[in-house]
């Protein structure tokens, strides 16, 4: 049981941009990115929350299954931030390198201004 975890904390996002706020423009982004990588998509889930106050941005969470893991987004386009976890595992193969990508990916696709992105090496002993 081993694997690679990746978190990223992205600020300074576009909140008009589609994926902060429509849930078919985000769940196309992740699916196809995790598509374009080689990952395996075997489900999903997204939802969009109701704004605070009429008129505002609301933000969406998501969650792609894959069969290596999972992908989960949140966005909060009302502080022009989102928050992205890819988790491999690499049980049969190394699947570091496709979670990279992926996860490079979903950071070029909202553009931050700023991004921190963490990686933890799970189920080393």
């Amino acid at each position: 049981m081993q694997g690679l975890h990746l978190c990223a904390d992205l600020r300074g996002c576009d909140p008009h941009a589609a994926a902060m706020t429509q849930v078919d423009a985000l769940r196309a982004l992740c699916v196809d990115a995790v598509h374009a990588v080689g990952l395996c998509s075997v489900a999903e889930r997204f939802h969009a929350f109701e704004p605070a106050k009429p008129g505002e941005p609301a933000g969406i969470t998501g969650v792609v299954l894959l069969a290596e893991s999972h992908v989960a987004v949140h966005t909060w386009p009302e502080q022009g931030g989102v928050t992205l976890d890819v988790y491999v595992c690499n049980l049969g193969q190394d699947n570091s390198a496709k979670a990279q990508a992926l996860m490079e990916r979903l950071v070029a696709a909202f553009a931050p201004a700023k991004s921190r992105v963490q990686a933890l090496h799970r189920g080393v002993a």
